[in-house]
């Protein structure tokens, strides 16, 4: 028997049936799903420091459990003392199996240890998906205290399939996600 990702069986079994009796879809193919998780995290301070982009990497792939990528400057900038091709933040893709299973993992160990947490802003950005902006690393389970280098944020943007605000708010809830009330 292969694995399935609790998330996962949570979303075909509660929320597909939750959200068409919510909105009244006749089909389950129009309800939306969770199409990808991108866990971004800008290293501006890397054009000083070389090694902050070589952590932030390493960072992303032991926080997310896969390769984490450097994404590199597109031109010239000269008031940032940007150069063209240089690293200037790392993100992950997460899709299928590992998507759920970040996403349980954000909302069951990590959310809960961010200190005075009262819930996360309920802006979305009017196409369906939500950006998660986290101010330190360090609130992931995976994290060392020991061996992190410097205190750095991300963003986590959830991409939905929904048609509006609402629907992709909806979705995001069922699975879970404590927004401010």
């Amino acid at each position: 028997m292969s694995y399935i990702p609790t998330y996962k069986t949570k979303y075909r079994e509660e929320i597909i049936p939750a959200l068409m009796t919510e909105f009244g879809y006749k089909s389950t193919m129009q309800v939306p799903k969770l199409l990808k998780i991108v866990v971004n995290q800008g290293i501006g301070q890397a054009i000083a420091d070389k090694k902050i982009a070589e952590f932030s990497v390493n960072e992303l792939t032991a926080i997310t459990g896969q390769k984490a990528v450097a994404k590199r400057s597109t031109k010239d900038i000269s008031n940032f003392k940007l150069r063209k091709d240089m690293v200037i933040g790392s993100m992950v893709t997460l899709r299928q199996d590992n998507m759920y299973d970040f996403l349980e993992r954000l909302i069951a160990s990590a959310l809960p240890r961010i200190r005075d947490f009262k819930g996360v802003n309920s802006k979305l950005d009017g196409k369906g998906n939500y950006t998660l902006g986290l101010e330190e690393q360090i609130i992931f389970p995976e994290m060392v205290l020991d061996q992190i280098h410097k205190i750095m944020g991300m963003n986590i943007t959830f991409v939905t399939s929904a048609e509006t605000d609402e629907e992709a708010f909806a979705l995001l809830k069922h699975f879970g996600i404590p927004f401010k009330k």
